[in-house]
């Protein structure tokens, strides 16, 4: 800890931000740096033989005590009532140890379901030439599956994916793209047809940048005029290569080809507005220009997904139904999973998850540098009763904390359950 310094245990007082000079295992507190609420708190490290603490003066409520004489007369200490609070904070600290490890086996599975759904996208997508009814009807399949999942389940959480291969940009793009067009049309109450369409035209929304040279989709310069051109055609491209799926629904079509369009008529290709597009186009442009945001390209650098939905509220007021942004932020929360953030605690983190239930507390990694990486601490904020105070670029976190916490360079998300 900045600004620390190593004082008795006698010196501290309630409202004290400290430091615990031994191993996480070696006390029952579910972390080692923290402010202390009550006195009991104090007798309990006095009582595990611990003589001195680091006390960090910038992040205490209140000064330090003046160390007492020999001569000054202890208050009796309650043995029976440290045992019960050591045993209590004991089972709470393996309750939520336990509750990590929980949540850990959730993010594993929803990454290998995640997985399987880019496979299987892939697969997809190499079909659409030579097997286009295959092709589709895999789609189908696999959109089905994730409705269900979707409306069968009251509890579900955005989980933050492990990191994208270069290769499979465009297949996360639009897995993410498809995952929240759906949750957003569920938010909304759509029909479970209308779900399915949206879910369906996401996935591929984008495969027409497919026949775009990789050079010019990977250029690290800004693009020349001809190439802007090339790539504002990518949406008819996906429209060229389902024109063999004679089982694609036509009422997704439209959603494709106008996934760049705005309200306002500044979009592309055809600078369609308001009432030129659908339910489908409106919700689809909402969630591709978030994703895109968050994603950036070679030229366009990445945003965090806290910055991204800012600049989405704040800019494209004019261009997105703002009826639509509303419910992205009150579906995926204002810190998203990928978030970095300091919290009101002095301690940094990540947003890993969020229940869709309770988006306001988002569970958070937290860098600990008594705790090995693999076993980093995972908290709930509404337990914890710590908040949020700020969101950070992840350029601004110390290197140490920054490959301890390993934010994602690219964000996915995947669906799974507590």
């Amino acid at each position: 800890m900045k600004n620390s310094v190593k004082v008795s245990i006698n010196q501290i007082q309630v409202g004290n931000f400290i430091r615990l000079p031994v191993s996480w295992k070696d006390h029952p507190f579910l972390f080692s740096n923290f402010k202390v609420k009550t006195q009991s708190q104090i007798e309990l490290i006095k009582s595990l033989g611990i003589e001195q603490v680091f006390y960090d003066t910038e992040r205490s409520d209140t000064e330090l005590l003046a160390l007492k004489s020999s001569s000054d007369k202890t208050l009796p200490v309650d043995g029976d009532g440290l045992d019960k609070l050591k045993l209590e904070m004991d089972q709470y600290k393996h309750d939520q140890i336990e509750s990590q490890k929980k949540l850990r086996r959730s993010i594993k599975k929803t990454e290998q379901q995640f997985e399987r759904s880019l496979s299987m996208m892939r697969s997809t997508v190499s079909k659409l030439g030579s097997r286009p009814l295959n092709s589709v009807n895999d789609a189908k399949d696999m959109i089905s599956s994730m409705t269900n999942m979707l409306l069968n389940s009251d509890d579900l959480v955005l989980h933050l994916m492990g990191d994208v291969k270069p290769g499979d940009l465009i297949y996360h793009h639009s897995l993410n793209v498809s995952v929240m067009s759906m949750m957003l049309g569920k938010s909304l109450e759509w029909s479970r047809e209308d779900i399915e369409l949206i879910g369906l035209g996401a996935l591929f929304h984008d495969v027409g940048k497919l026949k775009i040279p990789s050079n010019i989709l990977n250029k690290h310069v800004q693009l020349t005029k001809p190439e802007q051109n090339l790539i504002k055609q990518h949406p008819l491209m996906s429209l060229n290569f389902l024109k063999l799926a004679d089982t694609f629904p036509e009422q997704a079509k439209p959603m494709i080809a106008n996934h760049h369009e705005f309200i306002d008529g500044s979009g592309y290709p055809k600078g369609l507005k308001g009432d030129e597009l659908d339910k489908f186009s409106q919700l689809i442009t909402v969630v591709n220009e978030y994703d895109d945001l968050c994603n950036g390209t070679k030229v366009s650098k990445a945003k965090t997904p806290y910055a991204s939905l800012g600049i989405i509220y704040k800019n494209y007021k004019q261009k997105l139904n703002n009826e639509y942004v509303g419910k992205l932020i009150k579906t995926i929360g204002i810190y998203p999973p990928g978030s970095v953030i300091e919290l009101s605690s002095g301690q940094f983190g990540m947003v890993m998850s969020v229940n869709l239930n309770k988006i306001l507390f988002p569970q958070i990694m937290l860098y600990d540098p008594l705790v090995p990486k693999e076993q980093a601490p995972i908290i709930d904020l509404e337990r914890e009763e710590i908040s949020i105070v700020r969101c950070l670029p992840a350029s601004a976190l110390p290197e140490n904390i920054f490959k301890y916490l390993n934010p994602r360079e690219r964000i996915s998300y995947g669906i799974g359950q507590p």
